[in-house]
């Protein structure tokens, strides 16, 4: 690199426009702190479209102040790092003041929409203990940063609202988890940060005048367009259980499973935040639990969009000081159930290549999903090699037949479907660019994170930037990397993710 471009790039790092929105509310919300810094920080990646989204260019971040600046090394100039306040419900039990124990925002910048506000914020995950750290060492660590800065990417690719990662740094400092572990750093952007237990805080707390502090905030910077409703607060709630209902929907459609959904982990934007235990479905269980610290099942695929409802209806409660009466606190979160049903029904109809809505499409939905439940279907390869089906032609369906134990289960299956098909004159090629649009082929599967960061463990982060850039384009064929979209390997079974992840 000559010396003009990187005097270019070093200003890029130096020189971000930060303002500080949520430290203008009152010192109890937060507690000013410095990150703690590691010992020789490097970078691990970064992501190019979370860069442009602050106008910055990807190579700044490989600049040694850029990452100084990501790792909590040095603090950028007009930045005021700070860690938040709330708490929340864990496992559908109380658990009191939680808050930013590992996480310290440095601020907003200016962003690209469609970011509410025109700002994003940028906080660093991992930056050291703070006075909501409990027992907790204020640490992330390689293997789960890696994690969560594939997957907010991947997420985001696939058009589903999420908190972006901006880059991962590491160091070599030792952090013991279930074993010694290195130490990283993910630098997420989100438009905030603030969480349904944000709000349970207060309530819990009997401070009816910071709840309504909070609230104001959140409609004013947010939802401008609810301060004119005679009833804002109620209007908030409605919007937020719409938000969720539909995000919910967006998870289950794609074989997402977020795997730790506390009240904590709720974006108060109806954004996929705070990644840990998360897991993409494979062979398809309803049942599946992809956190292994989830012993009792809450946060299954099947329960996600209701576990999403409770926790409306918690959030519900810690506003209904403000909504008033109960009633209305209720008519509020009312629109979540129908919110879901509708969008699950339009992602299904998209995911089929159907266009119009029948009275029986609901039933053949139903039976597809039971035909992948008892044959244990890989959920992403079949609703890929489903747009591949032709009317006329069912010799070609043996890619798709072969992802099943029992094909003439499959092949009674197939001709409900080529029947429903035909009731609006599909055309296969039109159906099929149209499937392959909302049908991913490539999603972060366990197996293929675990093989960067074993890769990453021993600072060989290639593997890191191959996956991210083939998990920015997930519908594209990209028949050169072919073998990310196969069914994992044997191995990959003993794989388990919990929330020390």
């Amino acid at each position: 690199m000559n010396a003009p471009a990187e005097r270019r790039l070093r200003q890029q790092a130096n020189q971000l426009p930060f303002a500080n929105s949520f430290a203008a509310l009152p010192p109890q919300f937060y507690t000013r702190l410095q990150p703690t810094p590691v010992p020789a920080p490097y970078l691990v990646g970064a992501s190019s479209p979370a860069a442009e989204l602050i106008g910055l260019d990807a190579e700044a971040l490989g600049l040694q102040d850029a990452v100084d600046a990501f790792s909590g090394n040095a603090v950028l100039p007009g930045s005021e790092p700070l860690a938040a306040v709330y708490s929340g419900h864990q496992f559908g039990v109380w658990a009191g003041q939680l808050g930013d124990g590992r996480a310290i925002l440095l601020g907003d910048v200016a962003a690209d929409d469609p970011w509410p506000a025109g700002r994003i914020e940028l906080q660093l995950k991992g930056a050291g203990m703070t006075p909501y750290s409990r027992m907790g060492d204020g640490r992330a660590v390689l293997r789960s940063s890696i994690r969560e800065f594939l997957c907010s990417e991947a997420m985001a690719a696939l058009g589903i609202p999420t908190s972006r990662a901006l880059c991962v740094t590491g160091s070599d400092m030792p952090v013991m988890r279930e074993t010694v572990e290195t130490a990283a750093i993910v630098t997420r952007m989100a438009p905030s940060f603030i969480r349904f237990g944000s709000f349970e805080h207060w309530f819990y707390n009997e401070r009816q005048e910071e709840l309504k502090m909070l609230a104001d905030y959140v409609i004013d910077r947010f939802y401008p367009a609810l301060r004119d409703d005679p009833q804002p607060y109620r209007a908030l709630l409605s919007e937020v259980s719409r938000r969720t209902a539909e995000l919910m929907a967006q998870w289950q459609a794609v074989g997402f499973m977020h795997g730790v959904m506390n009240t904590d982990n709720m974006s108060i934007l109806g954004l996929t935040i705070d990644y840990g235990p998360f897991g993409f479905m494979e062979a398809f269980d309803a049942r599946h639990i992809c956190n292994h610290s989830d012993h009792q099942g809450r946060y299954s695929y099947q329960m996600q969009p209701r576990i999403g409802q409770w926790n409306c209806f918690a959030l519900a409660q810690a506003l209904l000081p403000l909504v008033g009466e109960v009633e209305d606190a209720q008519a509020a979160v009312d629109i979540y159930k129908p919110t879901y049903d509708t969008k699950f029904e339009q992602l299904m109809h998209a995911k089929l290549g159907l266009r119009d809505t029948l009275p029986d499409d609901g039933k053949l939905f139903e039976s597809m999903f039971a035909l992948m439940q008892n044959n244990h279907v890989d959920f992403t390869l079949f609703f890929r090699q489903l747009g591949n089906l032709t009317l006329d032609n069912p010799q070609a369906d043996e890619p798709l037949r072969d992802l099943f134990i029992d094909r003439p289960a499959f092949d009674a299956w197939a001709v409900q479907y080529r029947n429903r098909l035909r009731q609006e004159n599909s055309r296969d090629e039109e159906r099929r660019t149209g499937m392959h649009a909302v049908n991913p082929k490539y999603v972060l599967r366990n197996y293929l994170a675990q093989v960067a960061i074993d890769k990453a463990q021993n600072k060989d982060f290639s593997e890191v930037a191959r996956l991210l850039s083939v998990l920015e384009k997930p519908f594209d064929e990209q028949p050169e990397n072919e073998h990310y979209a196969e069914l994992p390997p044997d191995w990959a079974s003993t794989l388990e993710v919990s929330c020390s992840s």
